[in-house]
């Protein structure tokens, strides 16, 4: 997502879906695939009913734009309706906000007709259990949340992967050794992703420490501005952010510092700045969804949680900047992720009070990596959830 004006979109004309609409400020969309030309059926073998294609709705919570998290998973919706043809008919909403609203917005695409509906931010987690226990015969995937049913199961993408591969190019970057992210909410998903990236800058400089602000907002590009020029008066030179916009990486260039891209490539917002994009690609996990509803096989289980090793996380479009010595660190933690020979959560990790949180050759699990709710050793500042 981006600053930049955007393309209205169309709205259709279902007024339940237009009040809504209207109310948050989203607009919807359908698409599908034409259907292909079929030879005229023999006059003596009636043509068989071609069955309705599966209706597929996305709930996000930003504009798609043309960069940033919204953008990743709509990049992954038109892969899916060019997978899948005129077989579904997929459609999305925009600008849906983590409140109320978005019940309202979700119970509209069941009542359109969606058997499968997307809602891609964990704030909507509460909403969609509701929905999900008034509407059994459709089937619920919710993005970085916790909670299933019996109709709705959880999926996510291994985020601090991409946020430790940037933090080893950080590290080698950085000449003061400071390093700046802006975080959108204090979640574990979030302090996760900046913890694994001081980690990772750490891996290859040990001086390297990191300093925070929280915007408290996914989506607010002034804010994001404002809080990455407050890190680079505090002597950041390298930024990272957990926010949907490029407005981070847009302020490092005007700073002449450096920056990354978050959730999807955005090196032309900041071409002297950027140093390489932490990109997600939601295509595989979508295809095998809408295909196993398609079959038949859809069905409930623990989350989804997909990395570099699936293919769903990676770190590109790096800079000429980066010198030879980066790019072999970068490579070969790329390779022990794929290969899963290397752990970027294995011990000895101290917490931001020196003690240990993971000790020796410990490696953490799943449930450990859900609960964070701590600073690493190297993050400065009080973590804002922290009493």
């Amino acid at each position: 997502m981006t600053i930049s004006k955007r393309s209205l979109l169309r709205l259709t004309g279902m007024a339940s879906l237009a009040a809504t609409a209207a109310l948050v400020g989203c607009g919807k969309k359908e698409e599908a695939a034409p259907a292909a030309a079929s030879a005229p059926a023999a006059a003596s073998a009636p043509a068989a009913a071609k069955p309705e294609p599966l209706k597929v709705a996305f709930a996000y919570v930003g504009p798609v734009g043309d960069a940033g998290w919204t953008f990743a998973h709509d990049r992954a919706r038109l892969e899916v309706q060019k997978e899948f043809g005129d077989r579904i008919v997929t459609s999305f909403v925009e600008n849906v906000p983590e409140a109320a609203d978005a019940e309202r917005v979700i119970r509209d695409m069941v009542g359109q007709g969606n058997k499968l509906v997307f809602g891609t931010t964990f704030g909507y987690m509460e909403q969609m259990l509701k929905v999900a226990a008034d509407s059994p015969d459709v089937k619920f995937e919710h993005a970085t949340g916790y909670k299933s049913a019996e109709n709705l199961r959880t999926y996510d993408s291994r985020t601090y992967e991409g946020a430790y591969m940037a933090g080893v190019i950080a590290g080698k970057m950085t000449k003061s050794n400071t390093l700046g992210v802006v975080a959108s909410i204090p979640i574990p998903e979030v302090i996760r992703n900046i913890n694994a990236f001081t980690l990772g800058a750490q891996s290859v400089n040990a001086a390297a420490k990191t300093k925070v602000v929280w915007v408290n907002k996914w989506f607010d590009p002034p804010k994001e501005g404002e809080a990455a020029q407050s890190l680079i008066n505090q002597g950041a030179d390298v930024l990272m952010q957990n926010t949907d916009s490029s407005a981070v990486l847009q302020t490092a260039e005007k700073a002449g510092k450096y920056g990354f891209g978050w959730d999807s490539d955005m090196s032309k917002f900041g071409p002297s700045a950027h140093l390489g994009s932490a990109v997600i690609n939601w295509a595989p996990y979508y295809k095998k969804a809408v295909g196993e509803m398609l079959e038949g096989s859809w069905k409930t289980g623990p989350n989804t949680w997909w990395g570099v090793k699936e293919g769903a996380i990676d770190l590109v479009a790096l800079s000429d900047k980066v010198p030879a010595d980066a790019k072999e660190a970068l490579e070969k933690v790329k390779s022990g992720l794929k290969d899963g020979s290397f752990a970027i959560w294995k011990g000895p990790i101290a917490g931001q009070d020196g003690k240990p949180v993971l000790k020796d050759g410990e490696t953490a699990d799943d449930d450990f990596l859900h609960k964070i709710n701590f600073y690493v050793k190297g993050v400065e500042g009080k973590l804002p959830s922290a009493k």
